[in-house]
């Protein structure tokens, strides 16, 4: 016998699972971290206008270890590589991660000639959405955001792939 129509309407059945990712997606807790003039936009994103509190994540945190979503936004340098991948692994489990801007996805328009750019943060991070735009409008961001919550809440963080990640093979997020 099946526990559907046992209970009356205002019974809700669920996993435990889904109850913790519904409460993961609804609070994000973004790093503060910009590099360039996408990080302006990250910023006009949090003000009353967009109003990023609606989704949850309007806390942007000082320090890598009080949060568990980095926006990459802006042009990565190789010299901050190094330091955009120290952040991510004082990160606590389960991080995720938004590259913000042409910049950040491919090296932008020093994707050719620039030898001193990162041509693509998902180099050195597994990243979960892409945001693309130069510099990417704040309705941007927040369609990245409600994709990154709509992840999380249906799938978790119970499919994980293998992602190559510094040269040696890390656990990533699914389909990044």
């Amino acid at each position: 016998m099946t526990l559907q129509n046992r209970f009356e309407d205002n019974v809700i059945l669920t996993t435990v699972d889904a109850a913790i990712n519904y409460c993961r997606a609804s609070s994000l807790w973004p790093m503060t971290f910009g590099l360039a003039c996408c990080a302006i936009e990250m910023m006009a994103t949090g003000m009353a206008r967009y109003d990023l509190a609606r989704f949850g994540a309007e806390v942007f945190r000082p320090s890598p270890r009080q949060s568990d979503l980095m926006i990459v936004a802006g042009t990565v340098s190789l010299k901050m590589a190094t330091r955009l991948k120290t952040l991510y692994d004082q990160m606590p489990e389960p991080r995720y991660v938004m590259s913000l801007g042409s910049c950040a996805n491919r090296g932008g328009p020093y994707y050719l000639y620039g030898y001193h750019v990162l041509k693509g943060v998902d180099r050195i991070v597994p990243v979960d959405v892409y945001v693309p735009g130069c510099p990417p409008i704040p309705e941007a961001l927040l369609d990245g955001l409600m994709k990154l919550q709509a992840r999380i809440r249906e799938e978790g963080r119970h499919f994980r792939r293998l992602a190559k990640v510094g040269g040696e093979t890390q656990e990533g997020p699914k389909g990044a």
